[in-house]
């Protein structure tokens, strides 16, 4: 639920901050997408970080080889898709290419959701809940980059 936190807290900020004068981020579509890159770069940098790269490796499922391989190019493409959604000549494909990413990390979750799986000792969110969330992530992807 961290990754929700900082997303709602991130388009909060984004958009008092257009609301201020600040123009690029004048308006929902604009602070959203403010919001969508802070919340990917976070989760991206959580790749590469000891306290949660471990948790992460682990959650990989068994049929996928090279795990560590894997978080270590999601984790670029997610801060590659930050950056991307960031910068509005490429906002557009950066969220196109964000909701495929959510879909091919959807079997990580899956499975950790099966397998009792916890991040830094935490359990992870349950399935239904985390299906419902990157739902909704896609959905604002593809509201805000419209």
């Amino acid at each position: 639920m961290i990754p929700l936190s900082v997303l709602l807290a991130a388009i909060l900020v984004a958009r008092a901050a257009g609301a201020a004068g600040i123009e690029a981020l004048d308006g929902w579509r604009a602070a959203t997408r403010a919001g969508l890159a802070v919340m990917f770069a976070f989760t991206g940098l959580a790749h590469f970080r000891p306290r949660t790269r471990g948790d992460l490796v682990r959650m990989v499922p068994p049929m996928f080889p090279a795990p560590a391989l894997l978080v270590t190019v999601t984790g670029i493409a997610e801060l590659a898709g930050a950056a991307g959604l960031l910068v509005p000549a490429t906002a557009r494909p950066a969220a196109y290419a964000l909701v495929p990413l959510l879909a091919a990390l959807f079997p990580a979750n899956v499975y950790a959701a099966r397998t009792g799986h916890t991040i830094r000792g935490r359990p992870h969110m349950p399935l239904f809940a985390r299906a419902a969330l990157q739902a909704a992530w896609i959905v604002l992807l593809l509201w805000s980059a419209s």
